[in-house]
């Protein structure tokens, strides 16, 4: 097959992973000619960086080839699609004329599972090895690890990788042992265990080599089984405490050709993998816990974001005194990102906060005005029940216009 058709099938087939992003990576000079690329901790495929550039990565499978039969994987072995296979040199010099022509900052690679789980990570150890040390290629690499594969083969991945990550793909074991039955949560949970262990390893000796310093992320699919935020968002809260991973990702489900009856016939709202990121940055950033985030359902409101569900719910705690509010409580005020709290803060050590200065800072004034209380203004709306205000605040729905 031509390596141009290799390269459309194969990253036509690597567009389902989400678990790709290169913030956190080390910067490494290429001046004076000792390498290849320049990593700047950016963002991926299609996002911009603080100054913004958009960046992005190749994208792709060494092979969509694959032992495993995973209902919900368009690459199962039973699935009729089109089959590729690149050679690790192949890889190794798209990556390098990709980055010449100044397409892409770096390369994330995952791979569907040929000969054995050992077999897939070496051939994957194996581009990174060879652009590393062969090319002193300097771009962001990521890696997704094979999670059945020898320990001793992460532990040389991560030597090269900027990141790894290893899909938990589905939220519970249950869901996992019924969709993916050749898989196990208990492989993939000692994958990340070693990976952590590696960092860790990592950061307590100066003089070792650094292993994978942006860290490691993971993916679960959303909607291909029954499972609700809350428990989507509780599996999530436990793998950042667990294994200190820097994200997990959420994919909706996307029916694929002839898949199997077990599965749904129609995609989940993508507004709902929306809400589930909103609710993880909550949680990573906002001090959130998943207990917090819902109410009597288990499910995060699709018309409003769940910050202000959150505070529509407790009404008690609101308004809240810009002017003596702890920064915790201010960022939690819908509208107020932990960034404006902080400004907020800084700015009352001077003197006090007044209205103006929330417009100012480009607050969403819309959403501020029911919870706040600055110097020269007072919520109005105190005594409007949660119902009322949500109304008032809930955007009315997107007409799409025929043409």
């Amino acid at each position: 097959m031509e390596l141009l058709k290799k390269l459309e099938v194969l990253a036509d087939a690597a567009k389902y992973d989400a678990s790709c992003a290169s913030s956190g990576a080390p910067k490494r000079s290429s001046r004076g000619g000792t390498g290849l690329g320049t990593s700047t901790g950016a963002g991926i495929c299609h996002s911009f960086t603080p100054d913004g550039r958009c960046v992005s990565l190749l994208k792709i499978l060494l092979t969509n080839f694959c032992l495993y039969d995973c209902q919900y994987c368009v690459n199962r072995r039973s699935s009729n699609v089109p089959r590729a296979r690149f050679t690790p040199e192949e890889v190794v010099d798209l990556t390098l004329d990709f980055y010449r022509r100044n397409y892409i900052d770096g390369l994330f690679l995952s791979s569907g599972i040929i000969q054995s789980s050992n077999y897939t990570m070496e051939q994957l150890v194996r581009v990174a090895q060879s652009l590393r040390e062969d090319h002193q290629f300097r771009g962001y690499l990521h890696l997704k690890t094979i999670p059945d594969a020898d320990p001793e083969l992460i532990a040389q991945a991560g030597k090269y990788a900027d990141r790894l990550s290893v899909n938990i793909e589905l939220p519970t074991e249950v869901s996992l042992e019924q969709l993916a039955p050749e898989k196990s949560v208990r492989t993939i949970k000692l994958a990340m265990s070693s990976i952590r262990l590696g960092q860790e390893e990592a950061l307590s000796d100066k003089k070792a080599p650094k292993f994978a310093p942006a860290g490691q992320s993971t993916q679960m699919i959303v909607g291909a089984d029954t499972t609700d935020d809350r428990t989507i968002l509780r599996t999530a809260e436990t793998l950042y405490g667990s294994y200190k991973l820097k994200r997990v990702y959420y994919s909706a489900f996307s029916p694929i050709p002839d898949s199997p009856s077990a599965l749904p016939s129609q995609a989940p709202p993508l507004l709902r993998e929306h809400r589930l990121y909103q609710a993880d940055f909550l949680m990573r950033g906002y001090g959130f816990n998943v207990a917090e985030l819902f109410g009597d359902t288990g499910s995060l409101s699709l018309d409003i974001d769940p910050k202000l569900a959150w505070a529509l719910s407790h009404r008690h705690q609101f308004p809240v005194d810009l002017n003596r509010a702890p920064l915790r409580m201010i960022a939690r005020v819908p509208g107020i990102g932990m960034r404006n709290a902080q400004r907020l803060v800084e700015l009352r050590r001077s003197r006090a906060v007044r209205y103006q200065d929330l417009v100012q800072l480009r607050c969403s004034m819309a959403k501020i005005k029911p919870f706040i209380v600055t110097q020269d203004y007072r919520a109005p709306l105190k005594d409007v029940s949660s119902e009322q205000l949500r109304r008032v605040l809930t955007p009315p729905p997107v007409q799409l216009a025929l043409l």
